[in-house]
């Protein structure tokens, strides 16, 4: 095929012809100057690091929505569905990628639980995370949340980070807000990446201790704004990543978006690329082509440089997206599961005060942020126990075990901006129990209620009415059509927002990340209020 080539390694675009023979590049011919006329074709994008199932979405589902966006391929950590189901899950997730042309590079999970202070479905130790290692369909050590074990040398953390050194294998990173010594000692175990940083300052301080920054922007971490000037400055240091990405987002777009969003702030189009096309398949090792001879097949074709349009995209040789359409066929998935939960009443949520003048600690939500802060205020106490208070935005937030019928944890939160109503959601990193903030105790049963007989899902109640994405595959995704799984989403998220009041951008996705114990400051795990600072429990009354 006649191209204008974009060669991101000799920063030139000329004309060339792409000769393919199966799945690979077996020639291309320089024929002239750049020609208007023609497309331009260029290396597919690479998300450095997402987290498949947050897209509620299985593999098959994931990659016919993104290569649409012109992406080809993902390095992708599957400890969502590990959480659930262990190495068994891990497998399901290589196997159901397998059965669609797209670049998986899949990493052994390396802190499954995250923590002993909740309650996971299975356990990933070091010896099988050894055995996943060793498998060629595992390409990296996946990212080293338990930073804190890292710098006090846990000896199951050692033994995970020597075995991925033993198969000469990508260590990935995570560790927010480290800084200084703390810092530099947690990347001179060969931790390279770090997807976490959300201050400019933060991820400058980590590139001198040679770690590698991926810009996240997800659908509820956002870091783009606060980190694209590091692509000026260290083009070979930077990836682009989404972390975790809602359906409807991602829909609406991939890894193109933050290209054309660094395009249109001006900085340079060969350090954009090196980003989005190149870094993460050298880094990682990803089984995807680089539009060279002799490479795997696998580019994009765009209207120009400056639009950017995606006009086609190609993998292994193969047409597998056309001008917003994918051509990869809708196929149904396996839906294995880990769900024995037993529903609930309004009184297991009841939370007893032990005085009339209770002050209270609240999670205070931030929005876009996966952080949060230590709120202090006065309870609310109606009958003897402390309640939702919606007038000041302090709502009822709980936790339920979906592995065994136990008592619920009870906390509170701000900032999530309901008025009615409850929503609940078994997608809840990283352990994946039930998680539910509502106005009234009546209200997060019911919502509780409809995600146990669904077995797992997302859903809200509230004004009369209630919503329910049923996400059988784990209680994380389903294999229905993404743009359906989208459509159903956007209906109940706006639900949330306009008839319930939440004033988040990103509701459910904000709510699944209030039981993640390893990002500070304050969390609620099925076990207890959680104290991310110190990594220990802490009381709700002072």
């Amino acid at each position: 095929m006649k191209v204008n080539l974009i060669n991101i390694f000799e920063k030139r675009i000329q004309e060339a012809e792409i000769h393919i023979v199966g799945k690979r590049i077996s020639k291309i011919t320089v024929s002239g100057p750049e020609n208007p006329a023609l497309p331009y074709a260029l290396p597919g994008f690479t998300d450095a690091h997402v987290h498949v199932e947050s897209s509620m979405l299985t593999p098959v589902q994931f990659a016919r929505l993104a290569v649409v966006h012109g992406t080809i391929a993902t390095v992708s950590d599957p400890h969502e569905i590990a959480n659930v189901l262990g190495v068994e899950g891990v497998h399901f997730m290589i196997e159901d990628g397998k059965r669609v042309p797209f670049k998986f590079c899949f990493g052994a999970p390396s802190c499954v639980p995250a923590t002993v202070f909740e309650t996971a479905g299975a356990t990933v130790d070091a010896e099988q995370v050894s055995e996943l290692l060793a498998s060629d369909d595992i390409g990296y050590l996946a990212e080293v949340m338990n930073f804190p074990g890292v710098l006090n040398g846990d000896p199951d953390m050692m033994a995970k980070i020597k075995w991925a050194k033993h198969y000469n294998k990508v260590i990935d990173g995570h560790a927010p807000g480290l800084r200084g010594e703390a810092a530099k000692q947690y990347a001179s175990y060969g931790i390279s990446t770090d997807h976490e940083c959300f201050s400019y300052a933060e991820a400058r301080e980590k590139i001198g201790y040679g770690v590698k920054i991926l810009i996240r922007e997800g659908s509820a971490a956002r870091n783009f704004d606060a980190l694209i000037p590091l692509i000026a400055e260290f083009p070979d240091r930077i990836m682009f990543c989404s972390d975790d990405k809602h359906p409807d987002n991602l829909v609406e777009g991939h890894v193109n978006v933050l290209v054309k969003r660094a395009l249109a702030l001006g900085y340079d189009l060969w350090n954009i690329l090196q980003a989005a096309c190149i870094n993460p398949v050298m880094h990682y090792n990803v089984n995807a082509g680089l539009l060279r001879e002799g490479d795997a097949a696998d580019f994009i074709l765009i209207d120009n440089p400056k639009a950017f349009n995606i006009l086609e995209t190609w993998i292994d040789g193969e047409l597998v997206a056309q001008n917003g359409t994918s051509l990869i066929p809708d196929l149904r998935s396996r839906h294995p599961n880990f769900f024995e939960c037993a529903p609930k009443t309004a009184a297991d949520f009841k939370c007893p005060a032990n005085n009339s003048e209770t002050r209270i600690r609240v999670i205070e939500a931030l929005d876009g942020q996966l952080v949060t802060n230590e709120w202090i205020t006065e309870a609310k106490i109606i009958n003897g126990a402390i309640v939702s208070d919606p007038e000041k935005d302090v709502l009822k937030v709980v936790v339920v075990n979906r592995y065994s019928t136990a008592l619920p944890a009870v906390a509170f939160i701000r900032n999530f901006g309901l008025k009615q109503g409850a929503l609940a959601s078994s997608v809840a990193h990283d352990s994946h129990n039930i998680i539910c903030i509502g106005c009234d105790d009546e209200s997060i049963a019911r919502a509780v209620n409809l995600v146990v007989e669904a077995r797992g899902g997302l859903s809200a109640v509230g004004a009369g009415s209630q919503h329910l994405i049923g996400l059988p595959i784990a209680g994380l995704m389903t294999d229905r059509d993404g743009h359906e799984v989208a459509e159903s989403y956007t209906k109940v998220d706006r639900f949330v927002k306009e008839t319930l009041g939440s004033t988040l951008k990103s509701p459910f996705m904000s709510l699944s990340f209030m039981a993640l114990l390893v990002i500070p400051s304050l969390k609620l795990s099925d076990k207890g209020l959680f104290d991310g600072e110190n990594f220990k429990f802490t009381t709700l009354s002072l």
